[in-house]
């Protein structure tokens, strides 16, 4: 079976739940506070609880996160390509959730911008292979060992690029030569609107498909509404399920990994992305970004529907 291999940061997320975001000076009282493995952690877990061998290509630190990081990848049995960084910890992203689970983010920066073009390559990917990109990866001292690496893969290696919001903004250089090398683009409405530069999800989508090498496809998520597939200069819209949420915070990373662990397993995009709307459903429902469904839970979801 194809591996799932993730070049991005994994971070440990410092998450808080307020009552409203503080004004500029101002202060609020968090009525929780817990930290998890997060950033691309998030998208291994998910992919790995839906039965896809997963390795993190990405570097680890040593210290406190760099241990709740490691722990969270030998918990699902992901392997890690690089031996730790001894001489730094892995940073950490603050997450501030409020009552309408919307979540708001400022992040450090420590180990895991710290890679090489070694470092990457001992993730050894081969075609048939998912590398997940992240466009936050392509920013910062990232950037160019990454676009570097990603120039020496082999054809048949499967890059699927997650956008993020700051793909779009990217020099024009950066951005295309990114693209150039994407097999699948899977980002939410409004990174692939920004990408486009036409609004509408499925609007969107047929103008990415445009910017990726022939037989790209463009997967874009609209919440709880499902999510379009462009693929062969058509569009299939898989409705989503709404929910109640409590935290989207690691919505679209589990989206993301259950559709590529699924796809790994050979099935078609659009049969994976019922399963990953189903995924992204449940995962509003828990607190926490590493708290994806495993197989079993997506499979009772489903069922539970069909009923």
């Amino acid at each position: 079976m194809p591996r799932v291999i993730h070049t991005a940061q994994a971070l440990v997320d410092a998450v808080m739940e307020v009552p409203a975001l503080p004004a500029r000076g101002g202060n609020v009282m968090a009525s929780s506070y817990r930290l998890y493995a997060g950033g691309a952690v998030t998208i291994l877990l998910a992919a790995a609880r839906s039965g896809a061998e997963c390795v993190h290509a990405g570097a680890v630190g040593t210290g406190s996160n760099g241990d709740l990081v490691q722990a969270a990848l030998d918990a699902e049995g992901i392997t890690l390509a690089s031996p730790r960084l001894t001489d730094l910890d892995t940073g950490v992203c603050v997450v501030l959730v409020e009552p309408s689970a919307e979540r708001s983010f400022v992040t450090t920066q420590g180990a895991e911008r710290h890679i090489s073009v070694e470092s990457l390559s001992a993730s050894a990917p081969e075609p048939g292979d998912l590398v997940c990109v992240s466009g936050y990866s392509l920013v910062g001292r990232t950037r160019d060992p990454l676009v570097q690496w990603l120039g020496t893969l082999e054809d048949g290696v499967v890059v699927v690029l997650d956008p993020g919001a700051t793909f779009a903004e990217l020099d024009t250089r950066t951005r295309d030569a990114v693209l150039e090398r994407t097999t699948v683009f899977t980002g939410n409405a409004d990174e692939a609107a920004a990408l486009a530069g036409v609004s509408g999800t499925e609007e969107a989508a047929q103008v990415v498909e445009t910017l990726l090498p022939d037989g790209g496809v463009t997967i874009v998520r609209d919440g709880p509404r499902g999510c379009a597939v462009r693929e062969g200069g058509r569009t299939t819209y898989l409705p989503g399920h709404p929910q109640r949420p409590v935290d989207t915070n690691g919505a679209g990373d589990t989206h993301t990994g259950v559709l590529l662990a699924e796809r790994a397993a050979g099935s078609p995009w659009a049969q994976a992305a019922v399963r990953a709307n189903a995924a992204g459903a449940i995962k509003v429902t828990r607190r926490g970004p590493d708290t994806a469904p495993t197989r079993a839970e997506i499979d009772a979801f489903l069922a539970a529907l069909a009923r």
